[in-house]
């Protein structure tokens, strides 16, 4: 009940010291000095337990820079609430100070000159000393719960197919885990990396297709703090949708509601005081699954990457969103008395990297598991002269990178890259490298294909993804954003009718309009077909590098939003 004081407790205490509109102007090591670790961490402990959540990390081990988007479109009841609020809007609704900590960590806004000020985020050794900090205060009275998206997204955890995640995790010790990129590694390779796993991995909404029974534990018993604490695991619903169902042939996913309802009420029938709720359905899905079933107490919500500084209370569920990339961590430390929630307090705490001492265990075990890729992931491929990163509704400037390469390298009229929420940013000024371009396209089907499209499919394609994105029933949101475009323009209508939102398609070397009959040569990567033949999208935009050793992100004007 005291999660905006608590949070804005840091930047409370920064804005007295520098005063408006002078953090930006001050050296990184005035910014560490006033952002001590103590004050990061502080947090006066409450009631008898307490949840920590991390989630979405996506293979992140060291520190990153990652900026939120400037633009987050909710649709239908969700137009307008949190998380659907960005930029200047969002630093007015949560009372922060522009320029502060927390307006660089939650918000868009100067975050290229407030990055030179605060530096990187995350980093698994800073994360360590925080999870420590917190296991010392409470003892056995605390969960680490790890919403998923965890072995996927760099290029150490593309090479070992996951393990450096899952040695790191392992050493950090999560009570339970849920997924979604894990399976993009194959059934027959996450069987094998559960089996190796110190924890249980959650996933009561997979089921085996062949015999239609649960493949995975749906939920599991804790005791802590004198209390019986129930977490149901739920998996990302929509994997063989948004990824190769090939991978995985005889999983099946889904929301499955009735099934959460039936775990709720099993669990309660164990006795369970306490339900929690790990999930990576997606903030909009969570929140209409919490009115929809009676009896979770706590969502660590995931998959749509929001971090919030403030839980989000639906009916008496409390939905937490913990951000991505290692940014963040939760803690919500509740008072459960008799079944119920008597009270909470909770912090989102910004893992700031220059601030938080690094633990030495894990800084050990990071470079070991590192060293034997450094190099590579050192070696540099140009410089940007702007800021590269890939968060918004509809475009980011890496994607466009990217497109520019495919429209080069594979000699295409169009091209098409996937609207993926993971991927670090980089900053005007600095070398891209190996691994900057890694933490944006290290995947398993990585293929960039060049086909021919007409113009009818490739509206299809574009309204398919809207639709996935806007669709005002939650539970038709898959939860990425829109198909990065190159080399055409379009305009859409977010609150428009399934299949006519997009409208004004333009070739942009002509500008003449799409013809619905005529075929086009599109490039694209990260088909979900098993056949998808091509270079690996890497190799695409490590070539276009080649003959592009400075690149200078422009402003994307190509997509007009009407409404």
């Amino acid at each position: 009940m005291l999660s905006r004081r608590e949070f804005l407790m840091a930047t409370a205490a920064l804005s007295a010291i520098t005063g408006p509109g002078l953090v930006g102007k001050w050296s990184r090591a005035a910014a560490q000095q006033a952002l001590s670790e103590d004050v990061l961490l502080e947090f006066e402990p409450f009631g008898n337990l307490t949840l920590v959540h991390i989630t979405d990390i996506h293979a992140q081990l060291m520190p990153v820079y990652f900026r939120e988007p400037s633009i987050n479109l909710g649709a239908g009841a969700a137009a307008g609430l949190p998380p659907h609020v960005s930029g200047s809007d969002f630093l007015k609704l949560y009372k922060i100070e522009p320029g502060s900590p927390h307006a660089y960590t939650l918000t868009s806004e100067d975050f290229a000159a407030l990055a030179k000020t605060y530096g990187k985020m995350g980093g698994l050794d800073r994360i360590a000393t925080i999870i420590k900090r917190i296991r010392s205060a409470r003892g056995d009275n605390m969960l680490l719960l790890d919403g998923g998206d965890t072995w996927q997204g760099s290029y150490t955890s593309l090479k070992t197919k996951g393990q450096d995640m899952v040695d790191a995790f392992n050493a950090l010790a999560p009570d339970a885990m849920t997924g979604h990129w894990e399976f993009t590694y194959g059934a027959d390779r996450v069987q094998e990396i559960i089996e190796g796993l110190s924890f249980p991995f959650l996933g009561g909404n997979i089921y085996d297709a062949e015999w239609n029974e649960p493949a995975f534990d749906a939920y599991k018993m804790f005791e802590k703090g004198g209390v019986k604490i129930a977490v149901l695991g739920q998996a990302f619903p929509y994997t063989p949708i948004a990824n190769p169902r090939w991978m995985f042939p005889n999983w099946s996913f889904g929301i499955r509601e009735e099934d959460v309802a039936k775990n709720v009420e099993s669990a309660r029938a164990e006795g369970a005081e306490l339900v929690v709720l790990l999930s990576h359905n997606g903030f909009d899905v969570d929140r209409a699954m919490a009115s929809r079933i009676e009896g979770i107490d706590v969502i660590l919500t995931g998959h749509t990457h929001d971090a919030l500084p403030e839980p989000v209370l639906v009916g008496k569920t409390l939905l937490i969103a913990s951000g991505s990339h290692g940014k963040f961590l939760s803690r919500l430390d509740l008072d459960v008395r008799g079944g119920e929630v008597k009270g909470f307090r909770h912090r989102l705490i910004p893992v700031f990297s220059d601030v938080i001492t690094p633990d030495a265990d894990m800084t050990k075990l990071v470079a070991d598991l590192r060293a034997p890729y450094e190099a590579e992931l050192k070696r540099e491929l140009a410089t940007t002269q702007g800021l590269l990163y890939r968060r918004g509704n509809f475009n980011g400037t890496f994607d466009d990178l990217i497109c520019q390469a495919l429209l080069e390298v594979r000699e295409a009229d169009i091209a098409l890259s996937p609207g993926f929420r993971w991927g670090t940013s980089v900053l005007p000024g600095q070398a891209i490298t190996v691994e900057d371009l890694h933490n944006a396209c290290a995947m398993t089907y990585p293929a960039a294909y060049r086909s021919t499209m007409t113009g009818q499919m490739l509206k299809d394609i574009l309204e398919d993804v809207a639709d996935n994105l806007f669709n005002k029933d939650p539970y038709y949101q898959q939860g990425g954003d829109m198909v990065r475009v190159g080399g055409m323009g379009y305009a859409i209508d977010p609150e428009g009718a399934m299949g006519s939102r997009v409208s004004k398609m333009t070739l942009l070397k002509t500008g003449e309009a799409i013809d619905s009959a005529k075929e086009y040569a599109v490039a694209g990567w990260a088909s979900v077909n098993e056949a998808t033949e091509g270079p690996p999208i890497w190799e695409v935009v490590e070539t276009y590098l080649t003959s592009h050793k400075v690149v200078t992100p422009e402003e994307n004007r190509s997509v007009e939003i009407i409404g």
